[in-house]
């Protein structure tokens, strides 16, 4: 067996871990960096391949910018919360089966058309370019020119448009402390409001917060007041 196939066989297996890691991993933290590994796996084996500019891009913009950045919003979102595993849509588990098979058929068709026919190497493709980077070069800015602008034009407006969706205009100024004060004490709800996103009955801190089904969270308590939330509930029940 060739040093080759040694580091097919090696970095190949690896990659699968990562990416079985990636769906295992109950930690969105945990599976981005198995997506991590997988990457540094396959970029390990476009080395092998003699594509060093392909390796090079994988190490640098996937690995070290996508997936880092990744990796930093949910540091800083934080996923100490726990997600609510209730299904809000109805057949998406078996849309997801779906979608996830005719993936796999595409991709095994992909792989037995390649293996199929005799690939020369890319020492041999790129022999009338000078190099890996030459070839690439020359097929990008040469053959598909067209679809790398409309690419990068597709890409700059989707940016563009993201900014503009996220942005805010404000009209009027932002109100002080003390206009927010005066306007609670003048109205009927002195009392803070519930938080953006939380859907609550009322502002009480022993009522819980409900999920989207309808239900009660217990999670959404306090530890002191979760037996007398469920206390609570029981006695309604009772009197119903």
């Amino acid at each position: 067996m060739s040093g080759e196939s040694v580091v097919f066989w090696i970095t190949g297996i690896f990659a699968v871990v990562g990416a079985l890691g990636m769906i295992v991993s109950r930690k969105a933290v945990h599976s981005a960096l198995w997506v991590a590994f997988a990457m540094v796996n396959l970029a390990i084996l476009y080395f092998t391949l003699e594509a060093p500019f392909l390796a090079t891009t994988q190490i640098v913009v996937y690995t070290g910018a996508v997936m880092m950045l990744f990796l930093f919003v949910l540091m800083i979102v934080g996923v100490d919360s726990s997600d609510s595993l209730l299904e809000t849509l109805k057949g998406q588990r078996l849309l997801a089966i779906l979608f996830g098979l005719a993936f796999g058929a595409l991709l095994i068709s992909a792989i037995t058309s390649t293996i199929s026919v005799r690939n020369n190497g890319l020492e041999v493709a790129n022999g009338d370019y000078g190099g890996n980077i030459q070839g690439l070069a020359h097929l990008i800015f040469g053959r598909y020119l067209l679809a790398f602008e409309v690419t990068s034009a597709l890409l700059i407006t989707a940016a563009l448009g993201a900014m503009v969706l996220a942005h805010r205009e404000r009209w009027t100024p932002r109100k002080t402390h003390i206009e927010m004060s005066k306007e609670r004490t003048f109205s009927n709800q002195v009392t803070p409001l519930p938080n953006p996103g939380v859907l609550a009955r009322h502002n009480a801190v022993d009522t819980p917060a409900l999920l989207p089904d309808g239900s009660p969270s217990q999670a959404s308590l306090p530890v002191q007041f979760r037996e007398t939330a469920q206390d609570s509930d029981n006695s309604k029940e009772v009197t119903s």
